[in-house]
């Protein structure tokens, strides 16, 4: 199931236990069991119920953070898909997808610190342009960098996310490629000088 996206209004509602169109339980009960059965209308519908209340709900989880609330509620969105069941009342299944939320902006954030401490591997980011390093310049320099990871070969990128994302020791690496610890380093170590090489040389193109 495709997961959409629906343009949000960045001001908060005052109350966010208040969806945008209420739903009755017994809507709420048709509708979740639509979902189930793979209903593709039902499921359409579930996006303009509930893609703008979730999103508003993950900015104030993450202060306002637009960038770290996209990615949280497409999260959850893929979590619904995969877990999806039928609910006998608005109210619960609100919570269940509230907990979902919390889930995905904790998993995020904890993706987004891994990246920012591989970042910290690859630049000296208060160097970049002489000041602290501010959220606009990380979230831009998590962008590069999640290009640049997706434009490596795909062994490499399977070390990057297994070291620096799946956060695994160096020798459960080399175990699991039946190979030796110092093997595993070299290959960080080049795939770290290939990154840091690519996103500074972008960066250079961006301030020329």
């Amino acid at each position: 199931m495709p997961v959409t996206e629906t343009v949000v209004p960045l001001s908060l509602p005052q109350s966010l236990d208040m969806p945008d169109d209420r739903a009755s339980s017994a809507d709420v009960a048709a509708l979740t069991g639509r979902m189930v059965r793979g209903d593709e209308a039902a499921w359409r519908e579930f996006y303009e119920l509930y893609f703008n209340r979730l999103l508003r709900y993950l900015l104030v989880l993450t202060r306002g953070h637009e960038e770290a609330a996209r990615e949280a509620v497409q999260l959850t969105l893929l979590r619904v898909v995969k877990h999806v069941r039928q609910f006998d009342s608005e109210a619960a299944f609100w919570s269940w997808l509230t907990v979902l939320a919390r889930s995905s902006a904790v998993d995020e954030q904890r993706k987004r610190t891994r990246y920012l401490a591989a970042l910290d591997r690859f630049l000296h980011r208060n160097e970049i342009d002489g000041s602290t390093v501010d959220a606009d310049t990380d979230a831009h320099l998590l962008r590069l960098l999640e290009s640049h990871v997706a434009g490596l070969d795909p062994d490499e990128q399977d070390l990057v996310r297994r070291k620096y994302i799946d956060g695994e020791s160096v020798k459960a690496i080399a175990d699991g490629l039946e190979t030796t610890g110092k093997a595993v380093d070299s290959r960080l170590v080049r795939v770290r000088r290939k990154l840091r090489e690519s996103i500074l040389a972008r960066l250079r193109d961006e301030s020329a």
